[in-house]
Order: structure tokens, then C-alpha cells, then sequence
């Protein structure tokens, strides 16, 4: 059977709004399995699966070797900096000899833009790109979309800003094509510095002061200040970036209505969201957290051409 999202899970740019909610609409059923005794099904038995993570990450590989183990795959996690690649192998390489071995899936994450896509490109099993470099986190914006519909009901006509590191934001680019496919409206708010040029071209609002943001939206979604792809001079300093652009109670207090938070995480709190803020009333951070897996399981599901009507009855199959 033919995969209703295509060979491979690159970002949202190319999705259409019909294949984004279907992702959303299959991960909804599938996220009962979590909350059974037995959290398996035998859905993708006999898939190989590999977790080829180029750059350090908890929280997404977990998420993804969750998701696989609870479909019943068979997965297998690279350690790059223990591979073949930190002796000179080349990223073809080491996915050509994975391949030989009768893998199905790679799920990548790369430093470099472009590298899931160059990879998906070069070989038969099923690429899913797991972040690169600053260009799309797919998984990340379809698990904040789906977060946001059940807080909201639907996305249109809601309006969502995204806050801060947006220049170096591989999620920010994801949530704003998946956000703006699906109706809703999408501004982007940081220090110039760190918002990259002609952002308005998106489609989006630019707001230069956090309150201006907090009075707009009904959802902030607050990114990591990624202090490892910097170089100085963005910001003045971390204290400086708190007290301009910080998400805080007292901010917040002052919103003319209820305003969702996420984040992405990892947080830095104390500087781009205090933590009464990411652990108060109005977070949904672990949601996204539980829906990650969710989300990643119905993708490994769509991809591997089931049809996604079977969703409901592979919650039998335990």
C-alpha cells in the first residue's frame, strides 16, 4: 500500500493541510495505548528501525523509541560520536551500509539544513526527519499542532505567536507552515537580532515587544534560547533577554484573556519562560510531551502505507 504521506517525513512545507490533519487525526486514537497496561501493539512487527542521531537529543529520541517500541518495531540507536562517521565515514555511507542490513525506516537527526532530505534522497527505506540544522523539526510541529486543536477544538481563525530564538528555530518553521495551513494566525515576536530577514513573507505578524504579543494571542508557544548556535552579540545578555522578552506571571497576569503556553523544550527557565509560568495553570507542556508520542507513532504508522482507518482497529491488535 501507498503511504498517504508519501515515502518519506521531511517538514510541513510540503504537506498539504489534508495530510497534516490526518496525522493529527491518526494520532488521536493511538494515544489510548499509552494509558494501557501493556503499552504495545504488533502493528509494525518485524520493522527495523533506525534512530541515526547526529546531534545530542533526550527528549526526541526518547520520544521517537518510545513510539517504535509501542508499535513493535525493532530499533536500533546509532551513537555517532561511537560510529564510523567521527572516523571520516561519509552521512551516504552509513546510511548505504545500515540499508545493506534490510532496515525500513531511518529516523534522522543533523546539524546541516538539508541533510534529511539529502539522505531520503539516496535511499529506499523511509527518511523522517527528526530536526536539521535550522530548517524544519516536523514531528515537534505536528505534536504542538495537535496540543493546540484539543485545547482549541480547531486552529482557525486562532492566533498563535511564537516567541523568541525564532532566526535559529527549526520548530518555528514547522509550526508556522503547519499553524497557517490550518487557518490559524501566526505572528512571531523576539529581538530583531534574532528573527530572521524578511520573516513577514511567511505569512506572519512580527511584534517587537512581548506585551504587544500577549495582548494579541491566544497561545505562546516560548522557543529555547539556543545559546550553542550562537555567536555573541545577539543578545545583550540572559538577564537583559529576561527582562525584555521574558514570559512572566506578571505578563501574563495583564492579558485580556487565557493564554495557552508551550514550549518545545528543553527550557531555560529564568530567561525565556519563568517557571510559574511553564508549570502553572495555563502549560501545556507536558501535554505536548504525551502527544509527542502519539504523534510520532501515527507518522511511523502512515509511512509505513497502512491505511489510516486501520488507526482504531490497531489499538486491538495487543
Amino acid at each position: 500500500m501507498t503511504s498517504p504521506l508519501g515515502k518519506d517525513l521531511l517538514g510541513l512545507e510540503h504537506l498539504s493541510a489534508e495530510q497534516i490533519s490526518l496525522v493529527l487525526d491518526t494520532a488521536e486514537p493511538l494515544k489510548e495505548i499509552s494509558e494501557r497496561t501493556i503499552k504495545k501493539v504488533p502493528t509494525l512487527r518485524g520493522a527495523t528501525i533506525v534512530n541515526l542521531f547526529f546531534e545530542a537529543s533526550t527528549r526526541t529520541r526518547t520520544s521517537f523509541e518510545f513510539a517504535e517500541k509501542r508499535m513493535s518495531a525493532d530499533t536500533v540507536n546509532i551513537a555517532i560520536a561511537a560510529s564510523s562517521v567521527s572516523k571520516g565515514e561519509t552521512l551516504v555511507d552509513t546510511a548505504r551500509n545500515l540499508e545493506a542490513m534490510r532496515i525500513d525506516m531511518v529516523v534522522i537527526r543533523h546539524q546541516s539544513s538539508g541533510a534529511a532530505r539529502f539522505l531520503a534522497e539516496r535511499i529506499e527505506s523511509n527518511v523522517i526527519n527528526a530536526g536539521d540544522g535550522t530548517h524544519e523539526h516536523p514531528t515537534q510541529g505536528l505534536l504542538d499542532l495537535l496540543t493546540l486543536r484539543q485545547r482549541f477544538g480547531t486552529l482557525k481563525g486562532k492566533r498563535v505567536c511564537i516567541c523568541g530564538d525564532v532566526l535559529h528555530s527549526r520548530v518555528a518553521r514547522s509550526n508556522i507552515w503547519g499553524l497557517t495551513k490550518l487557518g490559524a494566525e501566526v505572528a512571531v515576536c523576539g529581538p530583531r537580532s534574532l528573527l530572521p530577514s524578511a520573516i513577514e513573507q511567511m505569512g506572519v505578524h512580527v511584534f517587537d515587544r512581548i506585551e504587544q504579543a500577549i495582548e494579541w494571542a491566544d497561545a505562546l508557544n516560548v522557543l529555547r534560547l539556543q545559546l550553542e548556535r550562537m555567536q555573541a552579540g545577539y543578545i545583550p545578555s540572559l538577564r537583559e533577554y529576561n527582562r525584555v522578552f521574558g514570559v512572566t506571571r506578571e505578563r501574563l497576569d495583564r492579558a485580556p484573556r487565557d493564554i495557552l503556553i508551550l514550549h518545545p523544550g528543553p527550557m531555560n527557565r529564568g530567561v525565556e519562560i519563568d517557571s510559574d509560568v511553564a508549570d502553572g495553570p495555563h502549560s501545556v507542556i507536558l501535554e505536548q510531551v504525551t502527544n509527542g508520542v502519539a504523534v510520532r507513532m501515527a507518522v511511523l504508522y502512515l509511512l509505513a502505507g497502512n491505511s489510516p482507518r486501520l488507526a482504531e482497529a490497531a489499538k486491538g491488535g495487543a
